[in-house]
This record gives structure tokens, C-alpha cells and sequence, in this order.
């Protein structure tokens, strides 16, 4: 089989079986079309042609590639490649897979960068009104608050936040969440972020569906159209500069912080990786290091021995 071909295949797989979201098949393309092209380059069009020792010397020459490319974006091309060919084994296309001596580069472990309850709140006041403020503000703001209280409230992705229709908040105090692979999670909201989200409902939603050609997505543009993740983070960006908070902030740190304050709050590492949609626990324990320094800091400043 052609590698285009093959490649194609592969492609509409991840896209249809696997559910993999567009952004994620997105990547995969553009790492597969740059291995397919320098396959070719070396004179090599069939699947069943690429030996290990090609793929061998395909990845020494991305990792020695000037500028030189970060450990997480070699990780990812040899990810889609090495996925490609096991794939064509599985299907029986290809009789053996010349990536499985490949080893990945070791990616440095990166701690999360957890905001303090602290600057959580003052980001929140900066969102937007308070919830049954008297204010006359803005009907984006409104919005622009029920956004933000419902990223730290559940700690799920932007991407899944905008993904959201009203019908997914019917369950009261719980919200239904689609995650990776169209796997849905349900999620408890608190009190502050459900506050917000009925405002948003009762006070912004319906002007701004009226300007729009209706849509069953929970939050919207100015427009009526819905929030892109692009105009979600945008949002979050401008109340952290209003709330003057020095450290990077977006959505992802967001969940880190829902993460990181849940574990030190006293809950279950296994409650969280189930509130964060983590298919395996060990994603969600990066985040008990963060709770151990914190504990660290305080065992050192509060122990008479410690120092």
C-alpha cells in the first residue's frame, strides 16, 4: 500500500474510532506528511518498504534538526509514527513494525503552576459582576463571570467548556461534561459557579441567542455565535490583567489550581483523576507533588527542628 494511502487511513481511524479531537488529527497530519515526504526523498513509497534502521535514522535527524525541536514535539512525531505502523500491522497491511526498537525522548517532568485560592478569587472578581450584584453591567460580562467560575468550579478544559449545551446544566447542581474520545464525566458545580452560570442564563444568554441564529451552546459571542476556545481564553487573559496577577494564567491553569486545591483540601487522588477525565491516575498524581511541597513549605516554617 501507497504510504499516502496508508496515511489516510490511519487518519480517518483516529478521526471516526478513536474520537480523537481535530486539533489532536490536525497534529498527526502534518508530523505524517513530513515522515511521508522524507520517506520518499529516500526513495522509499510503500508501506511494507520502511525498515527500522529508516525510521532509526528519521528520528536522528528530526532530533539533531536545527533550530533544535523541543522533547515534546519529537515525543508527538514519533507518537503518529509510530501509531501508523502498528496500526498497519494490526490491520494487516504491513507483516512486521518498524518502530518497535523506537524510544521516545524523556520528556522533563513539569510541576503544574497552581494559583493561590487567593488570586483564584481576586481572578474572579475581575471576571465579571458577582452574581445578583445591582450593577447594570454588561451582558458579555455576565457571561465573561459564569465562564471563568465554571473553569475553576469543575476544572474541565476550555475546549470543553464551549463544547457545552444548556441542556448539560438540566441536572442542577452536576454538569455533564464530553471529554477526550467523547468520554462524558459528570461533574458537581458549587454554589458560587451555579450562582453565575443562572445569572449568565437569566440575565445575558437570551439577548445575546437573540442576536445569533440559535444555537444549543451554553455560552456565546457577542454575536450569538458560540464562544470559540480562542475567545474563551482571550476572556480569562484580560481579567487576569485587570486583576494585576503577575503569573501566567489560562485555562489550564485553572484546572491545575481546581486540582491542586481539591487534593489540598483532603480529597482522594482517584475522585480527582475521575473529576479531571484522566483515563490512567498516574496524570492526575503529578498533582499530589504539588500538594507535598506545599506541605514542605509549611512543615519547614511551623517544626522547631525543621531547619
Amino acid at each position: 500500500m501507497r504510504l499516502e494511502r496508508a496515511v489516510d487511513i490511519y487518519l480517518r481511524h483516529i478521526t471516526i474510532e478513536r474520537g480523537l479531537s481535530a486539533h489532536t488529527v490536525g497534529a498527526y497530519r502534518r508530523d505524517l506528511a513530513g515522515y511521508v515526504a522524507w520517506l520518499e526523498d529516500h526513495g522509499v513509497g510503500e508501506a511494507g518498504e520502511v525498515t527500522p534502521a529508516l525510521v532509526a535514522e528519521f528520528a536522528a535527524e528530526r532530533a539533531g534538526a536545527e533550530p533544535r525541536p523541543a522533547a515534546a514535539s519529537l515525543a508527538r512525531l514519533q507518537s503518529s509514527v509510530r501509531g501508523l505502523h502498528r496500526f498497519l500491522v494490526r490491520e494487516g497491511t504491513t507483516e512486521a513494525d518498524p518502530t518497535e526498537s523506537l524510544r521516545p525522548p524523556r520528556l522533563p517532568q513539569r510541576l503544574p503552576k497552581a494559583l493561590t485560592i487567593a488570586q483564584v478569587e481576586q481572578l474572579l472578581d475581575a471576571s465579571g459582576p458577582a452574581p445578583g450584584s445591582a450593577d447594570q453591567a454588561e451582558i458579555v460580562t455576565v457571561r465573561d463571570r459564569a465562564l471563568v467560575e465554571l473553569l475553576y468550579a469543575t476544572g474541565a478544559r476550555v475546549s470543553e467548556l464551549v463544547q457545552l449545551d444548556v441542556d448539560d446544566l438540566a441536572h442542577g447542581d452536576v454538569l455533564r461534561v464530553r471529554g477526550k474520545g467523547s468520554k462524558e464525566r459528570i461533574v458537581p458545580v458549587g454554589s458560587y459557579a451555579r450562582a453565575a452560570t443562572d445569572a449568565y442564563l437569566t440575565r445575558a444568554r437570551p439577548e445575546l441567542a437573540r442576536r445569533g441564529k440559535g444555537t444549543p451552546r451554553l455560552f456565546l459571542g457577542a454575536r450569538g455565535a458560540p464562544l470559540s476556545r480562542q475567545s474563551a481564553w482571550a476572556v480569562l487573559q484580560a481579567a487576569a490583567e485587570r486583576a494585576g496577577l503577575d503569573a501566567h494564567v489560562s485555562p489550564h491553569t485553572l484546572r491545575h489550581s481546581f486540582a491542586t486545591h481539591l487534593l489540598q483540601g483532603g480529597a482522594d487522588v482517584r475522585v480527582v483523576q475521575e473529576l479531571l477525565g484522566h483515563s490512567s491516575v498516574a496524570t492526575t498524581q503529578i498533582y499530589t507533588h504539588v500538594s507535598v511541597d506545599a506541605l514542605r513549605d509549611v512543615y519547614s516554617t511551623a517544626h522547631p527542628r525543621a531547619r
